[in-house]
C-alpha cells in the first residue's frame, strides 16, 4: 500500500529499532496501551504481544487489512476527535502507556490533546521529528527552547532516547525522526490563563519579553526579572518556568 502523503505517512520497516521501542516499558495482563496512528501495524505487532489490553487510534481506514489480524481493538478516527477519558470508561487496568509514531505536521496537536485529556499515563513514548524532540526535551538558554517545552516538561520529564535516521522509514522522509519518553511527575495546577499569558512571552521569540508583553506593567516585568539577575533585556528562551509563573502572579495582581 502507498503511502498517503495527505495523512503525514512514513512507515518505520527497520525491525530491530522497531523492537528496541517496544521494549522502552513493560506491563502486564492488568495494564492497557492506546497506541496512536498504528499504520500497518509495525509496532503493533509487538504491543499485541506484549500481554495487556491494546487499543489502536488509527484514522485510515485503510489500515484495517494490516490492523485487523492483530489482538486489539482498532478504532478509525482521527486522535484529536476522540475524548480519551471516555474512552478510558470503558477499561478497568492499573496502569496505562501510550505509544505512538506521531505524524509531524500535528505532533504537538496530538501531544497537546493527550496532556489536557488528564489521562494518568504511566509512561508515552513518541516518535517525533528530531527537531522537535530536541525541543521538547529543551532547557532555557538553547534556540530550541520554547512554550511547547514549557508545557510538556510541567506534566512530564521529558527524556531524549534515542535518534531514527531517515533512511528506516518508506517512504523516506526529508528529516530523521527521535524516540522521546514522558514520564509523570508531581506539578501545580495551573489555570488557562497562565498558558496563554505564556503563549504571548514566547509571540516572537527573538524579541525582548517586556516588547512581547507590552500590554503589562513594564516596570513590575523588570522587577521579577531583576530579582533573579535578569537584565530588562531577557528574552522569554532565557527564562525557566517558575520565573514565569512569578510573573503572571505579578501581572494578574495588576
Amino acid at each position: 500500500m502507498q503511502a498517503k502523503k495527505s495523512l503525514g505517512q512514513n512507515f518505520l520497516v527497520n525491525d530491530t529499532i522497531i523492537q528496541k521501542i517496544v521494549s522502552l516499558f513493560n506491563c502486564n495482563e492488568k495494564d492497557l496501551i492506546i497506541e496512536i496512528g498504528p499504520g500497518r501495524g509495525a509496532l503493533t505487532k509487538y504491543l499485541a504481544n506484549k500481554g495487556c489490553k491494546l487499543i489502536c487510534i488509527e484514522i485510515d481506514k485503510d489500515m484495517q487489512e494490516y490492523l485487523n489480524k492483530y489482538n486489539a481493538e482498532i478504532i478509525y478516527e482521527n486522535i484529536l476527535n476522540v475524548n480519551i477519558q471516555d474512552l478510558l470508561k470503558n477499561y478497568s487496568y492499573n496502569n496505562l502507556y501510550i505509544i505512538g509514531n506521531l505524524p509531524y505536521y500535528i505532533t504537538s496537536p496530538i501531544i497537546d490533546k493527550v496532556i489536557k485529556s488528564n489521562v494518568k499515563a504511566s509512561k508515552m513514548i513518541f516518535m517525533v521529528q528530531e527537531e522537535v524532540a530536541n525541543r521538547f526535551s529543551s532547557h532555557p538558554g538553547n534556540k530550541e527552547y520554547g512554550y511547547m517545552t514549557i508545557f510538556i516538561n510541567h506534566y512530564y520529564d521529558v527524556k531524549y532516547e534515542f535518534m531514527v535516521a531517515k533512511n528506516n522509514f518508506n517512504p523516506i522522509p526529508k528529516v530523521d525522526s527521535a524516540i522521546i519518553s514522558l514520564n509523570p511527575k508531581d506539578f501545580k495546577p495551573l489555570d488557562d490563563e497562565f498558558w496563554e499569558f505564556l503563549k504571548k512571552c514566547f509571540s516572537h521569540k527573538r524579541k525582548k519579553l517586556k516588547n512581547n508583553l507590552g500590554n503589562y506593567n513594564i516596570e513590575s516585568i523588570e522587577e521579577v526579572l531583576q530579582e533573579h539577575g535578569y537584565n530588562s533585556s531577557a528574552r522569554a528562551e532565557e527564562l525557566p518556568e517558575e520565573i514565569f509563573i512569578e510573573l503572571y502572579e505579578k501581572c494578574k495582581g495588576e
